[in-house]
C-alpha cells in the first residue's frame, strides 16, 4: 500500500537502464561540450588548462617543495618558462610552439620512461585535454591568476531573448547560460508547492492550513513578496539559518574524545539565532565571532559571540600531554576559520607546503599565530560541578545579564551559566613557530601573524591580532569572503553551490558554474552592507528559484545534474527539519526559542554501551531522556554528544560536529524508511494528530484530507484520496476484529491521550497519518 501511494504522489522517476548518456559539461564563457571535436576559440588557463594541470601535474610540479620533481613548477608562469635544470637547452613551455614545449612533448610521448604523467602514477590525459593544452600553447600559453584569488567584479546584466522571464538580476545570468546551451527554464511552480518550498527554506517549518488558504486566495507578485517578508520576520528564520552555522562552527553539547562530558555552550547558539533574526550584518556577525573580545569597549554580547572558536573538541582524559592538545585546539581554530570563512583548505599546509594551492607551511603557521595566544591549556580538570562545564577562558552569564544585554539567552533557572569564549594572554604573548611535520614538539623558524599573500597580503594597516584578521576578511580587496558566503547561501536554497566545492575555492575545487553571477552577488552583498536577509530575499524572489521541479526526458538528458538551473531541485529535508515538519504538522511543536539542548526519545542502552559511561563519568554517563514540552522542541535543540550523537538524526545524515562541516552528504538508506515507520516521535505525532482531528466535527474523508494537506502541503488528488480512504477502511476493519491491537498501537509516546475517543477510530486514523508521514514527498522539499 505504501508503495502504491508513493508512486501516486511522487514526482516522475526516470529509470534509465543500460543507457549511455553523454552529459553536458559546462565550460565558462565557451559553451564547449565534453566530447565535442571543436575546441573553444580562446583557451582559458583558469577554466581549461589549470584544472588539467592541477589534477595531473601539480603533485610533482606544484607548490609543495618537498614533493617537487626536477625542480620544475608548472603553477608559476615565470618558472614554467625557464630553461629546465636537467637540460638548459629545453623549456617546459615555449610560447606559441607546442613542438618545442617539453610539457606537450612529454604528454604525447610513447616512451614510457619519458611520458608524463608517469604511467605508474595511474594518471592520464584524455585526447580533448591534450588538444586543449596544444592549442593553449599555440595561443601563447598565457597564465592567469586563480579566479578565486582575484577580487570579484560586478559585470553588467547579460542580454537575453526571453526578456519577460526574469524577475531580478539573478535570472539574467541564469537565462543567459541556458540560452547559450539551447535550453530554457521551467514554468513557475504552482502556488501550493511554492508556498511549501519557501516556508521550509526560510523557516524550516511547513506552512499552516491558514497560510495555505490565504496564499491561494491572493494573486499577484505583491502577495509573494509579502509572504517572504513575513517569513523573514518570523523568529523561526533564525533557527533555520542557525542549523548550517552549527555545522560550520562544530557546535556540540559535549567536549568529545573518550571522556565525553557535558559543556554549557548553548548560550552561544542562542546568540547565533538572535544574530540572524535581528539581521546582524555579515561583517559584524563574523568579526564578533573572531574577535568580539578585542573590540573597543567590548560588550558581553560581543564576547559571547567568540564562543564560535571555543566549540572545538577538548580533552578531559588524564595522562595527556598538555601542549600537544593545546596546539591541537589552535590547529582546529585555524582550519575552521579558513574553511568556514575563506573556503580554502589551509589544513593541507599544516605539515608541508600545500600540494596544489599557493599556500606555504610558513603561511599556515602565520594564520595559526592569530589563535595561538588564547589563554587556555590543553588539559583542564573535569572534577567539580557546573563550573567545569566550560573551560577557561570563559564568561559568566548572570540574571542581570539576562535582564539586560543578553536578554536573548533563554536561561531556564536562577543558576549562573559559564560559557567558553576567546580571551588572549595579556602579559607575555606566546611565540609561534613553524612546526616541522606539524608536530607540536618540533618547532622550527619563528613566525608572526600573517595571511596567505596570494589571497591578500596582510598589510601594516591591520593590527597583528584576531581583530586585524577580521578586518582583513572584510577588506574590499579580499577576493574570498563575500564569494564564499553568497555561495553558501545559494547552496542553502538550491541544494548546490554555484561553486560545487563550497569548502574549497582553491585549485582543486570546482570551477563556478556561473562565475559572473557569483561575482555579481558577491559585489552586491558587499555594496548593500553585508545584508543577509536582503540576500535571502533576492534569491527566493527570483524566477530561477520559483521554477517547478518537474522534469521531462529531454531535460534529463540535456541537463541531468541541473547545472544550468532549468528546474528546481528536489532536496530531502535536513535531519533537524524532518522532526520539525512532523512536530509542526501534528500540532506538537513547542515553539520556544533557544535554551539548553534537550534529550528526546532514543533507543535504550546506546550511551551505556559505549566506553566511559556510567555515573562515575558525570552527567553524560547515562542517557536520561527529557519529558514534557522538551520532547517537542525543534531538531536544532537536540542534544549532541559527540561520541554518540542522536541516532535518528545521524540516519538522516546529521553532523556529529567533530569538525567544521561545510555541506552534509545526502544518502538514501532503508534505515531512513524504518525511522519514519517506527520512531516513537513519528508514531506519537500520528496519534496526537489523529486525536485532534477526531475532536473536530467533520467526516472521515475530511479528516484525511486535512491531514494530507497539513503534512504534504498540498491538496490530494482523487486517486490519492481513494487510496487513503481504502487504507482507512481496512484499518478500521482490522481493529474492530482485534480491539486489543488498537489499544496497543495507541500506547506510544508520553503526550496525554485524548479522553472519550474511540480507540478503534483513533488507531485507524493514526495509521493513515503514519502512512502519509512515510511518503517520500513528505520529507522532500520540491
Amino acid at each position: 500500500m505504501l508503495v502504491e501511494i508513493l508512486n501516486s504522489v511522487s514526482l516522475p522517476i526516470f529509470k534509465l537502464g543500460m543507457v549511455f548518456i553523454v552529459a553536458l559539461s559546462f565550460s565558462c564563457n565557451t559553451g564547449m561540450k565534453e566530447g565535442d571535436k571543436a575546441l573553444p576559440d580562446q583557451i582559458s588557463y583558469n577554466f581549461h588548462i589549470r584544472p588539467i594541470l592541477s589534477d595531473n601535474c601539480y603533485a610533482c610540479h606544484g607548490p609543495d617543495a618537498n614533493k617537487r620533481e626536477a625542480d620544475l613548477r608548472l603553477d608559476i608562469e615565470e618558472e614554467a618558462f625557464q630553461a629546465l635544470k636537467e637540460d638548459p637547452e629545453k623549456h617546459a613551455l615555449v610560447s606559441g610552439k607546442p613542438g618545442k614545449s617539453e610539457v606537450y612533448l612529454r604528454i604525447v610521448s610513447e616512451d614510457q620512461g619519458e611520458k608524463m604523467p608517469p604511467p605508474d602514477s595511474k594518471l592520464s590525459l584524455e585526447d580533448d585535454q591534450i588538444k586543449l593544452i596544444e592549442k593553449w600553447i599555440r595561443q601563447g600559453a598565457k597564465y592567469e591568476p586563480h579566479w578565486a584569488f582575484v577580487p570579484p567584479k560586478k559585470s553588467n546584466l547579460p542580454g537575453i531573448e526571453q526578456t519577460q522571464w526574469p524577475t531580478n538580476p539573478i535570472d539574467y545570468f541564469i537565462l543567459d547560460k541556458q540560452e547559450e546551451m539551447g535550453l530554457g527554464p521551467n514554468l513557475e511552480a504552482d502556488k501550493e508547492m511554492l508556498l511549501r518550498r519557501v516556508s521550509l527554506d526560510i523557516t524550516g517549518l511547513p506552512p499552516t492550513l491558514a497560510m495555505m488558504d490565504n496564499f491561494l486566495n491572493e494573486d499577484g507578485s505583491e502577495a509573494y513578496e509579502a509572504l517572504i517578508d513575513s517569513l523573514l520576520a518570523d523568529k523561526a528564520y533564525g533557527e533555520k539559518m542557525a542549523i548550517q552555522w552549527m555545522d560550520l562552527a562544530r557546535y556540540a553539547d559535549s567536549h568529545g574524545y573518550q571522556d565525553d562530558n557535558y559543556r554549557s555552550q548553548w548560550p552561544w547558539r542562542d546568540w547565533v539565532i538572535h544574530a540572524f533574526n535581528k539581521n546582524l550584518p555579515y561583517d559584524q556577525f563574523i568579526t564578533w565571532q573572531i574577535a568580539g573580545d578585542l573590540l573597543p569597549d567590548a560588550t558581553k554580547e560581543q564576547v559571547l559571540a567568540t564562543g564560535f572558536n571555543r566549540n572545538h573538541k577538548i580533552t578531559e582524559e588524564g595522562g595527556v600531554i598538555d601542549e600537544e592538545y593545546r596546539v591541537e585546539y589552535v590547529v582546529d581554530r585555524t582550519n575552521t576559520v579558513s574553511k568556514a570563512i575563506l573556503g580554502i583548505t589551509m589544513e593541507c599546509a599544516q605539515c608541508h607546503d600545500h600540494k596544489f594551492d599557493p599556500f606555504s607551511q610558513k603561511e599556515y603557521f602565520q594564520m595559526f599565530a592569530f589563535f595561538n595566544n588564547v589563554k587556555e591549556v590543553g588539559h583542564e580538570s573535569n572534577v567539580g560541578g557546573p563550573e567545569t562545564y566550560a573551560k577557561h577562558p570563559k564568561i559568566q552569564i548572570t540574571n542581570e545579564d539576562i535582564n539586560g544585554i543578553l536578554s536573548f539567552v533563554n536561561k531556564p533557572d536562577t543558576l549562573d551559566l559559564m560559557v567558553s569564549v576567546m580571551g588572549d594572554i595579556t602579559d607575555t604573548a606566546r611565540s609561534t613557530y613553524v612546526l616541522e611535520r606539524g608536530a607540536y614538539d618540533a618547532p622550527g623558524d619563528q613566525v608572526f601573524p600573517g595571511t596567505p599573500s596570494n589571497i591578500l597580503p596582510f598589510g601594516p594597516q591591520f593590527p597583528k591580532n584576531r581583530l586585524g584578521l577580521a578586518q582583513w576578511f572584510f577588506d574590499e580587496r579580499n577576493p574570498l569572503t563575500a564569494r564564499v558566503f553568497v555561495n553558501r547561501i545559494w547552496l542553502e536554497f538550491f541544494g548546490k553551490g554555484l561553486v560545487g566545492t563550497e569548502g574549497d575555492f582553491g585549485m582543486q575545487g570546482d570551477l563556478p558554474s556561473h562565475p559572473e553571477l557569483l561575482d555579481w552577488l558577491a559585489m552586491d552583498f558587499m555594496e548593500t552592507g553585508w545584508d543577509i536577509k536582503r540576500l535571502v530575499k533576492l534569491i527566493v524572489s527570483s524566477s530561477t528559484y520559483k521554477q517547478s521541479s518537474s522534469i521531462n526526458s529531454e531535460k534529463l538528458l540535456s541537463d541531468p545534474d541541473n547545472r544550468f538551473y532549468t528546474r528546481s531541485d528536489r532536496q530531502r529535508l535536513k535531519a533537524e527539519l524532518v522532526k520539525d515538519l512532523v512536530m509542526a504538522s501534528s500540532g506538537l511543536l513547542e515553539k520556544e526559542i533557544g535554551g539548553p539542548s534537550v534529550k528526546p526519545y532514543q533507543p535504550d542502552g546506546l550511551w551505556e554501551a559505549a566506553a566511559s559511561t556510567g555515573a562515575k563519568f558525570g552527567i553524560l554517563g547515562t542517557y536520561i531522556q527529557d519529558h514534557g514540552e522538551k520532547l517537542y522542541r525543534r531538531g536544532l535543540y537536540s542534544f549532541i554528544k559527540r561520541t554518540l550523537p542522536p541516532p535518528s538524526m545521524m540516519i538522516f545524515d546529521g553532523s556529529n560536529r567533530d569538525l567544521c562541516e561545510t555541506k552534509r552528504e545526502a544518502t538514501n538508506t532503508p534505515l531512513q524508511a524504518l525511522v519514519m515507520m517506527n520512531d516513537p516521535m513519528i508514531l506519537e505525532a500520528s496519534r496526537v494528530f489523529a486525536e485532534n482531528l477526531l475532536k473536530t466535527e467533520s467526516s472521515g474523508k475530511d479528516k484525511i484530507y486535512t491531514a494530507f494537506r497539513s503534512i504534504v502541503g498540498r491538496k490530494p488528488d482523487t486517486q490519492e484520496m481513494g487510496i487513503l480512504q481504502l487504507q482507512h477502511q481496512e484499518m478500521l476493519t482490522t481493529y474492530k476484529d482485534a480491539p486489543d491491537k488498537a489499544k496497543e498501537v495507541l500506547e506510544v509516546g508520553e503526550f496525554p491521550s485524548g479522553e472519550n475517543l474511540n480507540p478503534i477510530e483513533t488507531a485507524a486514523l493514526m495509521q493513515v497519518i503514519t502512512l502519509i508521514y512515510n511518503l517520500e514527498e513528505t520529507i522532500t522539499r520540491s
